[in-house]
C-alpha cells in the first residue's frame, strides 16, 4: 500500500501581527496546527501566547495576516462561526446554573429557540421536545466520558477544582468544535491534581482525535502533554517543533533557557572554565544541568554551595572559581561534601551557541 498522505493542516496563522497602541504585541508570527495534533504554545507572561489564542478563537483580530481554518479564512469570523471551542483558566463557569446546564448551554442556544428555552413553555412548541431529547442524551453521553454523571444536579461552587474543571470541558467537548483551545487550564489547580488532569487532557485528545493548542508557560506541562511545542519570545516565534527535538537541539539561546527541568548553564567566550578555555569557535556553550556530573576526573571545577534533593537526584548549586553560579545533577544518594569544597564536573553534552545572535551554531563541535 501506498504511504498515507500527511495530514493537512486544520489551522495556520500566517504573517499575523497584532497591536495595540504603539506596542507590536505579536509580529509576524506564522504557526501551523496540523489536524489531530496537540500543540502547545509555551513563554514566559507576557510573549503573547494567550493574544494567540484568542485570534484563534475569534475574540480578537489581527491588525495584518491571516487565519486560515480548514482550508478558509477565517479571521474576520466570530467564534461562534468558526465553531471554534475555548477553555479559559477561570473555567467561566455560570455558578447560577447546574452542571448539566452549564454543559448543556452550547446545545440550548444553538438547537432551541427563545420560547424553546423556557421550562414548560418550550415543550409545548413542536419540535423542541425532540431537540431537548437529543440534548439530554448528549450531556449524559459527555459527562460520562468525564465521570461527571453523580454530579450533574449540582452547581459549581460545590464541586471541587478537578470537577469544574471536567465541566467547562464538557461545556466545550458537547459542541463537537473543529478545534479546541485552552488557556492555561490547570494553572488553579494543586501539584497533584494538574498531574491527574494532565493525564485525562491526554486521554481526551487521544478520545476526540480533535485538534488541540493548550497556552502555557510551564515546560514541564508542554513536555508531557503535546506532540507539537510553540516557543514564544517577545511576540515571536522562536522555535517550533517536537519536544525532544527543542530539547536536543534548541534553536536560540532563548529557547535552551526555557526548555528543560533545570535552566541550561551557559558559558560566554571569554569565560576561563577549565575544558572550555579552549574555546576557539568563539561560541557561547550551552550545558544542561542534568549532562553536568560530578566526577573524579571532571574538566570543571566548582565550589560547592547548595543542594535540593528531588528524591531520585540531587540538583547541586556551585560557584566557579571566575564567581559564576552553575547548576549540576548527582544521584539522589549522593554524599554531599561540606559547603565551600571544591568539586569536579564532567560534561556529557554540549550545545553551541553564536555569541552575537544567540542562534544554534551549525558544524562546530
Amino acid at each position: 500500500m501506498p504511504p498515507s498522505p500527511p495530514l493537512s493542516p486544520c489551522l495556520e496563522i500566517q504573517n499575523v501581527s497584532r497591536r495595540f497602541g504603539h506596542a507590536t504585541v505579536l509580529d509576524q508570527i506564522n504557526i501551523r496546527i496540523p489536524a489531530g495534533s496537540f500543540t502547545a504554545l509555551l513563554g514566559a507572561s507576557g510573549c503573547g501566547k494567550s493574544t494567540t489564542l484568542r485570534l484563534m478563537a475569534g475574540l480578537d483580530r489581527p491588525d495584518a495576516g491571516h487565519i486560515i481554518l480548514n482550508g478558509q479564512e477565517v479571521s474576520d469570523r466570530t467564534a461562534s462561526e468558526r465553531n471554534v471551542a475555548m477553555v479559559f483558566q477561570s473555567y467561566a463557569l455560570y455558578p447560577h446554573l447546574s452542571v448539566f446546564q452549564n454543559i448543556a448551554l452550547p446545545l440550548t442556544m444553538r438547537h432551541l429557540g427563545k420560547l424553546g428555552r423556557i421550562p414548560g413553555l418550550g415543550r409545548l412548541i413542536p419540535g423542541q421536545a425532540q431537540a431537548r431529547a437529543d440534548i439530554r442524551t448528549k450531556v449524559h453521553t459527555t459527562a460520562e466520558s468525564l465521570g461527571l454523571c453523580p454530579v450533574l444536579h449540582q452547581k459549581p461552587g460545590t464541586l471541587s477544582g478537578g470537577q469544574q474543571q471536567r465541566v467547562a470541558l464538557g461545556r466545550a467537548l458537547v459542541r463537537d468544535p473543529v478545534l479546541f483551545l485552552l488557556d492555561e487550564p490547570l494553572s488553579n489547580l494543586d501539584a497533584r491534581l494538574r498531574l491527574k488532569m494532565r493525564a485525562e487532557l491526554v486521554a481526551l485528545h487521544q478520545r476526540t482525535s480533535c485538534p488541540f493548542v493548550y497556552v502555557t508557560h510551564d515546560q514541564a506541562e508542554a513536555m508531557a502533554m503535546a506532540d507539537q511545542i510553540i516557543v514564544m519570545v517577545a511576540g515571536r516565534i522562536a522555535q517550533a517543533g517536537h519536544p525532544r527535538e527543542l530539547y536536543e537541539r534548541p534553536a536560540h539561546t532563548d529557547v535552551a533557557a526555557f526548555i528543560g527541568t533545570n535552566t541550561m548553564n551557559f558559558f560566554q567566550p571569554h569565560d576561563p572554565v577549565g575544558a572550555l578555555s579552549n574555546n576557539r569557535a568563539g561560541c557561547i556553550i550551552g550545558i544542561r544541568p542534568e549532562h553536568l556530573h560530578p566526577v573524579p576526573d571532571g574538566d570543571f571545577c566548582g565550589h560547592f554551595e547548595t543542594a535540593e534533593f528531588l528524591g531520585p537526584e540531587t540538583v547541586l548549586g556551585l560557584r566557579l572559581p571566575n564567581g559564576k553560579q552553575i547548576t549540576a545533577t548527582a544521584p539522589g544518594d549522593f554524599p554531599l561534601p561540606a559547603t565551600g569544597h571544591l568539586m569536579r564536573l564532567g560534561a556529557d553534552h554540549l550545545h553551541y551557541f553564536d555569541s552575537r545572535s544567540g542562534d544554534r551554531c551549525v558544524g562546530v563541535r
